[in-house]
């Protein structure tokens, strides 16, 4: 494999994770030269892109969860890189793998790199990138305010407890919505702007977004009078889940505009805006990715 090649950058978090250790060893038996550099502080991860192109590699893998995979991105499209990325999944929700069918054993995740990369859309806030979701209103709350030590003891069920846990919380937020044939206005719960389709540690907010679609996928959870009765049909999943009780549209853009600001968060990121513009860069990022990923469309291309 004369392309056998690339650069994993790992999260800090995850230096003694032997599966990790145990993934790389067995990926270079197989031939690949794969170099790893770890992240331990803000910055890092634009830092250790940089010098990953600059030392010729045209495959980099991203070794965390959601957020780690954003920061990577990111710092990828402000360098206008040509090279590919894919995902080792270690974060303690991992919405966007698990959304996409991307393996969460580290080994498995790796041979991904031997699959042809996909172009992909990356959705944007006000010109901060998003890979997999921005989320808005009290969920967003949730997620920001669930511990690293619950997380690690949980997974993804340490957003739905320590949301239910915070429902004497519950307060709306207001917004007007505006995108090519949309428009809604008033009181929310929650808001879910999908690129992918889950957040928060599985919750399914935008169950048909496609990643190669060139639009993104908007949920919006009005505010009724049984607020705890809608969070909690929203963190359960119930019978219907958001489908039962939320407002949706898919749009290339989306403008918001509230009174105050709205708590949002970046595949991780946390955010304050009132004056909100969310965008689709389409095509902006080549992802290894399983053939049959569920979030691909029939008609996805294969550089």
């Amino acid at each position: 494999m004369s392309d056998a090649k690339a650069l994993l950058i790992l999260h800090g978090k995850q230096a003694l994770n032997d599966e990790v250790r145990e993934a790389v060893r067995q990926q270079r038996d197989y031939g690949w030269d794969l170099a790893v550099r770890v992240t331990w502080e803000p910055g890092d991860a634009q830092r250790l892109v940089a010098e990953a192109l600059d030392a010729g590699y045209s495959k980099l893998v991203a070794g965390g969860g959601d957020g780690t995979l954003r920061e990577v991105a990111e710092a990828m499209l402000e360098a206008q890189a040509q090279a590919s990325l894919a995902l080792m999944p270690l974060g303690s929700a991992n919405d966007f793998a698990k959304a996409a069918g991307i393996p969460l054993d580290p080994f498995k995740a790796l041979g991904l790199l031997d699959e042809p990369a996909r172009w992909v859309d990356v959705g944007e806030m006000n010109g901060q990138p998003f890979v997999n979701m921005a989320t808005g209103g009290f969920g967003s709350k949730v997620t920001a305010s669930t511990s690293e030590d619950l997380k690690r003891v949980l997974g993804g069920g340490a957003y739905l407890l320590t949301g239910l846990t915070r429902f004497a919380e519950i307060h709306s937020a207001r917004g007007r919505f505006s995108g090519p044939g949309f428009d809604w206005e008033g009181e929310f719960l929650a808001l879910g702007i999908g690129n992918g389709r889950q957040a928060g540690g599985g919750q399914l907010l935008c169950p048909q977004a496609k990643i190669d679609d060139g639009l993104l996928d908007v949920c919006i959870v009005p505010a009724p009078a049984d607020a705890v009765g809608t969070l909690g049909t929203l963190l359960s999943g119930g019978l219907l889940g958001v489908d039962a009780v939320s407002v949706s549209a898919r749009v290339p853009w989306l403008e918001v505009e509230a009174p105050s600001a709205i708590d949002i968060n970046l595949d991780g990121e946390p955010s304050t805006g009132a004056h909100l513009r969310f965008d689709v860069r389409a095509g902006a990022l080549r992802l290894h990715l399983p053939a049959d990923c569920p979030l691909l469309g029939p008609a996805s291309s294969v550089p």
